[in-house]
């Protein structure tokens, strides 16, 4: 996941800057005329950039809980297997996500952490015993 993070935040800084001239004239649209939107005024390109800044940070939130949960499965494997399988399941559907409105690269990054959380279960079920 961290690398989805990472990799996420490269990919998705640069969109503004696309060579392609149709996607250009798209990007021209979007980042142009503002409208208010909740006592602001927002373009379609800001609203983008928001939220995949906000997916960064949901990503390294998704990141640092499996890494922190990991330090914690002797001590408290009940909690540590809830939020894993909590996880895998926000990751399944993250995937599902991905797949309908991005591209399989990314829904193969998440879907093997989400694998990964799923066959940890297993294992963590063991130490709780």
């Amino acid at each position: 996941m961290l690398i989805h993070a990472v990799l996420h935040t490269i990919g998705f800084g640069s969109w503004k800057s696309d060579p392609d001239p149709a996607k250009h004239q798209v990007i021209l649209l979007m980042t142009g005329g503002k409208f208010p939107f909740m006592g602001v005024s927002r373009n379609m390109g800001e609203f983008y950039d928001g939220f995949g800044y906000a997916s960064s940070v949901a990503l390294l939130l998704i990141a640092t809980l499996l890494w922190f949960t990991s330090g914690e499965l002797t001590s408290n494997t009940s909690l540590a297997r809830k939020i894993v399988m909590i996880l895998a399941f926000a990751l399944f559907f993250w995937g599902l996500d991905e797949l309908i409105y991005f591209f399989p690269f990314a829904v193969t990054i998440t879907w093997l952490s989400c694998l990964c959380c799923f066959l940890s279960l297993p294992g963590l079920r063991k130490l709780s015993a």
